[in-house]
């Protein structure tokens, strides 16, 4: 991005950054989106649910290019598919243990429908192909409102249903046996994980969104016992990657998700290689 190499005075490079509105823009959506991938990512992998984030991220290609072909903004699409999606793979599936199949066909049918919008698109949609990989360097003043409104409304979601959710994570048969409807926990759980999806393939994109939802949350459930300390690691880990990634990624003429991506997995190695696994204790 920038000719200059980044020096070992840190106030000055970071000046550099700043003095321009892309990159203010980037790390404040990049912040944004940090924050909800690893606090939403925590729950993902508390109910063993990283296929759903996956297909959800793929469903939301479809949506995008839906939006291109009918002239919008694809980020409305991405959100409404994901959505849509989710909440069709909750009501078709009450446990997340038994899930694998519907989701897997809600995917094909929403990959189908992906091909058809790209195939009827005689523009270049190159909007719709950039979220493949994350744009977060190319994202404008509202695209960062709209990323930043949606994380707020998901911590408030979140800490409204808080105890539920995380009761039907824990244990679904207790859950249920205690009054808890599954079903409706499983479709704002899903709701949940397709607006944080949404927001999150600006950085990293529909293709390497693991990176920023999974990754971070399964390195916290290694080293935490408690959930709260859980989420707030992995919010952590996701901050941490995300800021140092678009820091890099300044500097050297290289995707901001490569820099993600690899920081996040090299950590989750070094993880799993010295750290052994803790015994979550439930509240």
């Amino acid at each position: 991005m920038n000719d200059a190499f980044f020096s070992l005075n840190l106030v000055h490079d970071l000046q550099s950054v700043f003095q321009y509105a892309f990159m203010r823009n980037a790390f404040e959506a990049g912040t944004a989106v940090a924050l909800i991938a690893g606090i939403v990512g925590y729950f993902v992998v508390l109910r063993r649910s990283s296929f759903a984030a996956h297909a959800l991220s793929h469903i939301g290609f479809a949506g995008a290019a839906g939006a291109v072909l009918a002239g919008i903004n694809p980020i409305f699409g991405l959100l409404f598919f994901t959505s849509g999606g989710g909440v069709v793979m909750a009501l078709l599936g009450r446990r997340a243990a038994s899930r694998d199949v519907e989701i897997g066909t809600v995917l094909a049918f929403m990959l189908g429908l992906g091909a058809l919008f790209v195939s009827l698109y005689n523009g270049y949609a190159a909007e719709t192909y950039s979220l493949l990989f994350g744009q977060v360097l190319g994202i404008s003043g509202t695209d960062v409102s709209i990323t930043v409104v949606a994380a707020v409304l998901i911590l408030i979601a979140i800490g409204a249903v808080y105890r539920p959710l995380l009761f039907s994570s824990l244990d679904e048969e207790t859950a249920e046996a205690r009054g808890l409807s599954l079903t409706v926990m499983n479709i704002v759980f899903m709701l949940l994980v397709a607006i944080a999806t949404s927001i999150a393939v600006q950085i990293v994109g529909i293709l390497l969104i693991f990176a920023l939802m999974i990754t971070p949350a399964a390195i916290a459930e290694r080293i935490a016992t408690r959930p709260l300390a859980g989420m707030a690691i992995s919010a952590a880990i996701a901050l941490a990657v995300t800021w140092i990634g678009l820091f890099v990624a300044f500097y050297l003429p290289y995707p901001v998700s490569f820099f993600i991506v690899t920081g996040v997995f090299a950590l989750y190695l070094f993880v799993r290689a010295f750290q052994p696994k803790t015994e979550f204790v439930e509240p």
